[in-house]
């Protein structure tokens, strides 16, 4: 069983929980494990989250006001990708618990703890950045679509 889909999305905050519904929505139909949905939702809204502040930059001499997300459901793992536009990293980023008080700088450490595998880097050749992650899936015992 396989289900992909990829959403281009403008960089404002009303779009995070659009992609974390549509992901939990696909999840819960599909038969996931709530437990490891809701792993991978906290961890797309932090990605988005991240794109939508963060993600800035010009395409083709324009402003780039999308960014976009992908998930592939594919046999027993899912795999996300959180692509934008903006200035990328300079250097490998530090991923590093935040301060407990801290309101900014968790996003990436809190993707890393949700996930079972994280890339963070910059776009080959062009500006921006994609944050991938993947998670092994947990199937509920009456799950539709169980990967066989």
């Amino acid at each position: 069983m396989s289900i992909w889909w990829s959403l281009h999305l403008r960089r404002e905050a009303a779009s995070v929980p659009l992609a974390r519904r549509l992901l939990l929505g696909t999840m819960e139909t599909a038969g996931v494990d709530p437990d490891i949905s809701y792993d991978l939702s906290v961890a797309l809204s932090e990605a988005c989250a991240n794109a939508v502040e963060h993600g800035g930059g010009t395409v083709h001499g324009a402003p780039s006001e999308a960014y976009r997300v992908t998930a592939y459901l594919d046999g027993e793992k899912c795999r996300i990708e959180v692509t934008d536009s903006g200035p990328g990293f300079a250097s490998s980023p530090t991923l590093r618990p935040a301060r407990a008080d801290a309101e900014h700088g968790r996003g990436l450490y809190l993707i890393r703890e949700l996930a079972d595998h994280v890339h963070i880097g910059n776009k080959p050749g062009r500006g921006g950045t994609v944050v991938s992650f993947d998670k092994i899936l947990k199937w509920r015992e009456d799950a539709p679509l169980m990967a066989v």
